[in-house]
C-alpha cells in the first residue's frame, strides 16, 4: 500500500520561454487537509495546480497525486481529483442542473448522476435557478456552479484555484463551511486564493511562492512568528506630539517605536502585549500623555504576504 501523502511535488521546473514560472518546487500535502498556495501574480501558482491536475508537464521534477505519477499515469489522476480554476468552465447553454448532470454522466455515475446533481445544486443554495440556462446566472452564481461540477464524482483530490473569487461575503463562508465538511470526510484540498484570511481558516499548512520559487512554509501560525512578536498601537490625543509618546515608551519593547506623524500613531514591537500593558498605564500616567486608543495586535498573513514578497497581499495572490 502507497502511503505516499495525497499530494507530493519534488523538484517541479517549468519554464515558458524565458519566464521560469517554477525553479524547483517542493511540497506535499497528506490526506485529508487543506494546503495553500499563496504568492504574488506570477509567482507560479496556477502553473503548479495546471501540472498537478496533468494539464501541464513539467519540465523536470515529478509529481504524485493520491499515489498515482501526475506525468505517467495521468489518466488515473484525472478519475481520482476535480478541478476548480480562476475561471469558471461550466457550459452557458445548458442549465445548472445539465451542466452536472452532463458531468456525472462523463464521470461514469450513471443513473446516479441525477440524484448527484439535485444534491450539489441544494448544497450551492442553486435548487431555484437550477433549470436556467447559466448565461443567465450572476457571476457568483456560475463561480458556485463551477465548484460543485468539481465535486460531481466525489473525488478525493480537488484543487481549486481562487474559488471565491467573485463571491459576495455570503456565499464565501458558505464555501468555507462545506471545504470544511469535505476534508472532515477525508478529502485533501489544495488551494490558491487572494483572501488570506481565507487561507488562515482553512489551511491546516501553507506554502508561500515568490518568482517560481518555496520562499516559505508551514501552518499560518508558524509563518506569523517567522515575522515577529506581537505589535502594541497607540494614537496620541489629537493635537498632541506622537513623538513624545514614542519616547515615553522607549525600551519597553522588543524594538525601537515608530512613529507615524500624520495619523499619530505609534507601534512598538514587544515580545508579550499583554504582559507589558501595566507599565505601558503606568509611563502614560508618569507622563500625562493621552491616547484615544491602544491595541495589541498579532501579525497577520498580510504581514506575512508583505515581509516575504515585498508585496501588499490586497488582491495580488
Amino acid at each position: 500500500m502507497d502511503e505516499r501523502p495525497a499530494i507530493v511535488a519534488e523538484g517541479l521546473t517549468k519554464r515558458f520561454g524565458a519566464i521560469h514560472a517554477l525553479a524547483g518546487v517542493d511540497l506535499e500535502a497528506p490526506a485529508g487537509t487543506v494546503l495553500g498556495l499563496l504568492g504574488p501574480n506570477g509567482a507560479g501558482k496556477t502553473t503548479m495546480v495546471r501540472i498537478l491536475a496533468t494539464l501541464l508537464a513539467p519540465d523536470a521534477g515529478r509529481a504524485w497525486v493520491a499515489g498515482h505519477d501526475v506525468t505517467s499515469q495521468a489518466a488515473t489522476v484525472r478519475r481520482l481529483m476535480g478541478l476548480s480554476g480562476q475561471y469558471a468552465a461550466v457550459d452557458g447553454y445548458l442549465t445548472g442542473r445539465e451542466n452536472l448532470r452532463m458531468i456525472g454522466r462523463l464521470s461514469r455515475l450513471g443513473r446516479a448522476a441525477v440524484r448527484r446533481a439535485d444534491e450539489l445544486l441544494e448544497l450551492f443554495e442553486l435548487t431555484a435557478a437550477g433549470d436556467r440556462t447559466v448565461r443567465t446566472y450572476s457571476g457568483g452564481m456560475r463561480r458556485r456552479l463551477d465548484v460543485a461540477a468539481s465535486l460531481v464524482a466525489a473525488p478525493a483530490v480537488l484543487f481549486l484555484d481562487e474559488p471565491t473569487t467573485g463571491l459576495d461575503p455570503r456565499g464565501r463562508f458558505g464555501l468555507w463551511r462545506l471545504l470544511e465538511e469535505l476534508t472532515g470526510q477525508g478529502a485533501t484540498l489544495l488551494l490558491t486564493t487572494q483572501y488570506l484570511e481565507e487561507a488562515d481558516r482553512l489551511a491546516d499548512r501553507i506554502v508561500v511562492l515568490d518568482a517560481g520559487r518555496v520562499v516559505a512554509a508551514g501552518s499560518a501560525e508558524e509563518l506569523k512568528a517567522q515575522v515577529g512578536g506581537d505589535r502594541l498601537e497607540l494614537h496620541a490625543d489629537p493635537g498632541a506630539d506622537p513623538a513624545a509618546l514614542a519616547n515615553a515608551l522607549a525600551g519597553l519593547g522588543s524594538g525601537a517605536p515608530v512613529v507615524d506623524p500624520e495619523t499619530g500613531q505609534v507601534v512598538l514591537p514587544v515580545t508579550d502585549g499583554p504582559a507589558i500593558l501595566p507599565e505601558v498605564a503606568a509611563r502614560l500616567a508618569a507622563t500625562g500623555l493621552r491616547v484615544t486608543d491602544l491595541a495589541v495586535r498579532r501579525p497577520s498573513l498580510d504581514d506575512v504576504f508583505l515581509t516575504l514578497t515585498g508585496q501588499p497581499a490586497g488582491r495580488s495572490a
